[in-house]
């Protein structure tokens, strides 16, 4: 694999975005539409963060900061490009975001079902928090 760079996404990206999901995210999410990512980027520009090599979209993660906690959502590595330092490299990124806005303690968004991440969370560093448990609410029909 060629060089990795990470960087910021922009709107100029995210229909790109969105079909990489399509390819490498495991479920699918009520945002995963263009203008749901278009207001992720215009909200916080810095969230959506791409990794790319020569090849192209090599893998994504989103790391939210609303000013008291920092959550990693959508961490997908395209499938002929995992195993590879693309996860490790935009959770690295990640970090380094939170750090510099102030933040304390990251918590991830992980399938329940996706044995395959949670191997690569906790290689990262990340655990499971059986205290708490999710509730969620769709504002939208």
């Amino acid at each position: 694999m060629s060089e990795l760079r990470i960087r910021a996404a922009g709107p100029q990206d995210l229909d790109d975005v969105l079909a990489f999901w399509k390819v490498a995210a495991e479920g699918t999410s009520i945002s995963d539409d263009r203008a749901g990512v278009e207001r992720l980027v215009a909200r916080d520009p810095g969230a959506l963060l791409l990794a790319e090599t020569d090849g192209g979209l090599a893998g994504t993660v989103i790391a939210g900061f609303d000013g008291w906690r920092c959550h990693l959502y959508r961490l997908a590595v395209h499938p002929d490009r995992r195993r590879r330092g693309v996860a490790s490299a935009l959770l690295s990124a990640a970090e380094e975001r939170f750090l510099r806005l102030g933040g304390r303690r990251a918590d991830a968004m992980v399938l329940q079902r996706n044995e395959t991440a949670h191997h690569a969370w906790g290689a990262a560093g990340y655990a499971p928090e059986e205290r708490w448990r999710r509730w969620v609410k769709p504002l939208t029909g």
